[in-house]
């Protein structure tokens, strides 16, 4: 049994201050992202200026609540979360369906819920939630992920929550689940080859299924059933070639690259971005943040912020290679494979080579769903590495 000093001792600090110095680097952004641009007079003695500090002490609200999530998931043993797995799916069947009821609208989706000052986005949480109740059901099927009807089970698990976030529409996380689920299996034992041939054919039939759809629009005005909103289904394939709707479904990924171009090797200057203050970048403190650093900090300043990243998922990897249970290794496995895919795809779409989907950069990004799941995911991770056997260097 091991004391509560020796514990502390295998506390993760390289992760820890990798982290830290991400989301300080976050708030510098957001504060970028978000003061006012230009400075107006005072009126009836009120100063019409705007606060430019507003989204930055919101944020460090968020950051508040998320290191205190991370603090429980410390202080909670991982190998209990097993015992609670049922009790959490239904939870959260019960969160994502309330969604569909009670849940608020905006940006043509009905994502949030209110309840009295705080404001959150149910579909957030649940990636945590999933990660561990598919980390129980996969340990309980060690040995049989061999073929394709054992890996039904597995599909129909994922696929009930799944559907409760494309209801709302939420294509960004619902992707996420996606990750998760692939990533997971992989890591469970599920033959590579398998999963591959999956994730192939489930691709060349979406795209089919795509096309067909626009295809019979144009010639036939008639509609395939596809559970996604028109402007979602345009957002996939846009970025192939964002000018043949530049001032529309385009406008986002030619705003992006253009203040990703502009910044050059150090970029215009912190506080300096035309394209972020003159408001040509769109919704630039959430999905495209990473465009800020691009056009203020340059080439310098984006590679200092993926190298961040880097070190965070190798420390992430580390801790679920030496995870002393199988468990333990799922859990790290579906947080490595949660965090690694909003980094890719979300980078990817400020560059313009994946399409528009609405995720995050985590922990990076202004939110504070988003911010309280991913550091409760690092805080389970930080209390795998606490719990191992052995240190290993």
């Amino acid at each position: 049994m091991f004391t509560q000093s020796r514990l502390l001792k295998k506390v993760d600090y390289t992760l820890l201050l990798t982290v830290t110095t991400i989301i300080l680097f976050s708030l510098v952004i957001i504060y970028s992202a978000t003061k006012p641009t230009e400075v107006l007079p005072v009126v009836d003695g009120v100063n019409n200026s705007g606060d430019a500090f507003a989204s930055v002490r919101r944020q460090l609200i968020n950051i508040v609540l998320g290191f205190v999530a991370m603090g429980m998931a410390l202080y909670i043993h991982y190998e209990d979360l097993a015992k609670h797995t049922k009790t959490l799916y239904i939870l959260n069947l019960i969160m994502l369906g309330a969604v569909l009821f009670f849940g608020d609208s905006a940006l043509g989706a009905q994502r949030w819920i209110e309840i009295g000052p705080f404001r959150f986005q149910p579909s957030e949480f649940s990636k945590l939630i999933i990660i561990i109740c598919f980390a129980a059901f996969l340990n309980s099927r060690q040995g049989r992920l061999n073929s394709f009807r054992d890996l039904l089970p597995c599909f129909a698990f994922i696929g009930v929550p799944l559907l409760f976030i494309l209801k709302q529409p939420d294509l960004g996380t619902s992707l996420v689940f996606m990750a998760i689920m692939f990533g997971m299996l992989f890591a469970a034992g599920a033959r590579p080859s398998l999963l591959i041939g999956l994730l192939l054919g489930g691709l060349t039939l979406a795209i089919l299924w795509i096309g067909a759809h626009f295809w019979l629009e144009a010639h036939n005005g008639f509609n395939l059933w596809i559970p996604l909103k028109e402007y979602q289904l345009k957002r996939l394939i846009i970025f192939i070639n964002p000018w043949q709707d530049w001032h529309g479904d385009g406008y986002h990924i030619i705003q992006s690259q253009i203040a990703i171009g502009q910044g050059g090797l150090f970029g215009r200057g912190l506080f300096n971005g035309s394209q972020t203050h003159g408001n040509f970048l769109p919704i630039q403190e959430t999905d495209f943040i990473f465009s800020v650093v691009g056009e203020e900090l340059g080439f310098a300043g984006s590679v200092f912020l993926l190298f961040l990243f880097f070190v965070l998922i190798y420390r992430c990897i580390f801790i679920a290679i030496n995870a002393k249970d199988n468990f333990g290794f799922l859990l790290a496995a579906g947080v490595v494979s949660m965090l690694t895919f909003h980094v890719l795809v979300n980078v990817g779409m400020t560059a313009g080579i994946m399409p528009v989907t609405g995720i995050p950069l985590p922990m990076f990004s202004y939110g504070g769903s988003n911010m309280i799941t991913n550091l409760a995911a690092l805080g389970i991770l930080l209390n795998i590495n606490m719990r191992r056997q052995k240190i290993v260097f």
